[in-house]
């Protein structure tokens, strides 16, 4: 099952490439190394190392689930200005480990940092200074077993020695397909923009199918930019942009212990000094930004456990943000919904019943529901032209909009999601075999 990104992924950023997968080049400051270090069954690549050659700064939002993973605890202990490497595995989430999935991080960090200040001896002409608590991880895969530290250390010297100091297209992609786990699809996207007069890149790949809905941001999501900016500044950045875009998609209902959402700067080109989110010069980066995360969002949502539908839920005219982005979720995460939507069923009383549901005031006598185009209920009562036969042909599209108005404010939101089929139950009883 596949859906079709074209239809949907769109911008009116002028310098947007969106084709279905944009030619990501070379961000400078940044090198990246793809291997794989035996831990699925069959051989692919499941280790990945992302390195700043001058360090890079950085800003990340994590899952805000009680339960997170040794690499989030071990990400938030470490507190540096400046990060000098990520890496990430797949086929295993090193949650619910414990102490020894913690220290295992902390050998593999020291490993890590051993060997890079070795390269930086061997290759710099100014070599860094890099410590343990420079490098940073991203783990995904099953929660509850064992992390597999024997065999990523022992890939880790391998990871470092094929370090690409020149990205291409290719690179990316690479990097994309070994973060991976039931992904079908790799995610990546880039914008290009300036701040002031000068042109930066950003670059962003995520991975995530199932286990998907945010408190944070969703699934591991990465964004590389070549820009100059404070670490304070890109947290800001950051926080903004994930309301609209990871914050706004759910595939499952299903928060994760290892969501982790960065963004690294890697300080190469020497643009305006940025003091101010507010500052008028950061408007087309803000913008940029918020293109890419989006991007990469609704590649996630369209890649979900089985999905066959894109379904884009646009709630409006609420009392305010919270009431409006309630609603939404409530229509997205129910499963109702979802399987109405996957068996191409305009059963619009499912619809009326997560509004319902949801909690917040609705003005009954004006609500109004539209599948597209297609008015269903308007000024809270069944529309005279309802043609169920039209609306029953428009549920055959792949992508589905649901606009709900409930004329109690002037406060919108969005939520994307994807239907429920058969193919998702399949993939998730069988999910560790």
């Amino acid at each position: 099952m596949g859906i079709n990104l074209t239809n949907f992924l769109s911008s009116k950023s002028k310098n947007t490439k969106m084709i279905d997968f944009q030619d990501l080049d070379h961000v400078d400051g940044l090198s990246i190394s793809v291997v794989s270090a035996n831990l699925y069954k069959d051989l692919r690549d499941d280790l990945s190392l992302f390195y700043f050659r001058d360090g890079a700064n950085y800003a990340s939002l994590y899952t805000q689930s009680k339960i997170v993973s040794e690499n989030i605890k071990w990400n938030l202990n470490q507190k540096p200005k400046k990060i000098f490497s990520l890496v990430i595995n797949t086929r295993n989430a090193n949650a619910f480990t414990g102490k020894k999935g913690y220290e295992s991080l902390k050998k593999l960090a020291e490993l890590t940092a051993q060997l890079l200040k070795k390269k930086q001896e061997e290759d710099e002409d100014n070599p860094k200074k890099i410590d343990p608590t420079n490098i940073i991880f991203g783990c995904t895969g099953t929660i509850g077993e064992i992390f597999p530290y024997e065999k990523i250390a022992n890939a880790i010297p391998n990871l470092i020695s094929k370090i690409k100091y020149t990205q291409n297209k290719f690179l990316w992609m690479k990097a994309a397909l070994a973060i991976m786990t039931t992904d079908t699809k790799p995610k990546l996207a880039m914008e290009e923009c300036k701040i002031g007069n000068e042109i930066v890149k950003i670059y962003g790949i995520a991975k995530g199918s199932g286990m998907i809905y945010p408190n944070m941001a969703t699934t591991l999501v990465y964004i590389f930019t070549d820009a100059t900016l404070t670490n304070d500044i890109l947290a800001k950045l950051l926080k903004k942009n994930i309301e609209n875009t990871f914050n706004a998609i759910s595939c499952d209902g299903d928060t994760s212990t290892n969501d982790m959402a960065t963004i690294f700067a890697t300080n190469q080109v020497k643009n305006f000094q940025v003091k101010s989110v507010n500052d008028s010069k950061i408007k087309n980066f803000d913008k940029a930004l918020n293109n890419v995360l989006l991007n990469l969002a609704k590649r996630v949502v369209s890649d979900g456990e089985g999905a066959s539908k894109f379904i884009s839920i646009n709630v409006s005219k609420c009392k305010n943000d919270t009431d409006a982005k309630t609603i939404a979720f409530s229509v997205a995460n129910s499963p109702l919904v979802k399987t109405a939507i996957a068996g191409e069923d305009p059963n619009w009383g499912r619809v009326i019943m997560a509004i319902g549901k949801a909690g917040p005031k609705i003005n009954l006598n004006k609500l109004s529901i539209r599948f597209g185009d297609i008015k269903i209920v308007e000024g809270g009562k069944l529309d005279q032209r309802y043609d169920e036969k039209l609306t029953a042909n428009y549920m055959k599209s792949e992508n589905i909009e649901i606009n709900i108005e409930i004329f109690t404010g002037k406060k919108n939101f969005t939520a994307y999601t994807m239907d429920l089929t058969k193919e998702y139950v399949k993939i998730n009883a069988d999910y560790r075999s």
